[in-house]
């Protein structure tokens, strides 16, 4: 009977700590401050094309409260590299397209690190509407990827 009492106390921390992640990500006010660009979000729904991690409505759920009515869409000229999108002339990205409100998109702003990891720029997608995409910001990417050829200088 220990052992139960050991199992459900070691669950419990680790619902515990998920929950405390979550809320430092999604909601606290003290790891994430929106960008001083001046980008504000129109008070209107929003479509947005979503390509990693917001493509499970699991995922959706947890970061904007709502499933966004998926839809299948395609980014045209572009190809999935790792956790960004990198322009390639004869590639497509497949993924989802979200409907969005005002308030949802400025949560997924949040979830994203809008301004610190990523840009919310838009796109036309392959059926001719737009959507906003979030791309990684390029002095970032640098920090997640090592180069692919590292010179090493040997000290004699």
């Amino acid at each position: 009977m220990a052992w139960v009492k050991k199992v459900i106390s070691i669950a419990g921390l680790l619902v515990l700590a998920a929950a405390t992640w979550l809320w430092l990500t999604m909601l606290s006010p003290w790891l994430y401050s929106p960008p001083d660009d001046g980008q504000t979000v129109e008070q209107r729904t929003h479509q947005l094309f979503v390509y990693g991690t917001l493509r499970y409505a699991a995922i959706r759920w947890l970061v904007f409260g709502g499933s966004g009515n998926p839809e299948a869409a395609v980014l045209e000229g572009y190809e999935r590299d790792g956790l960004n999108l990198t322009r390639q002339a004869e590639s497509h990205v497949e993924g989802l397209k979200l409907t969005v409100t005002h308030q949802e998109l400025a949560r997924l702003d949040r979830y994203e690190r809008l301004g610190i990891r990523y840009e919310r720029i838009e796109k036309q997608l392959a059926d001719g509407s737009s959507a906003w995409v979030y791309v990684r910001l390029s002095e970032f990417s640098h920090l997640l990827m090592p180069p692919l050829t590292r010179q090493v200088a040997l000290i004699p």
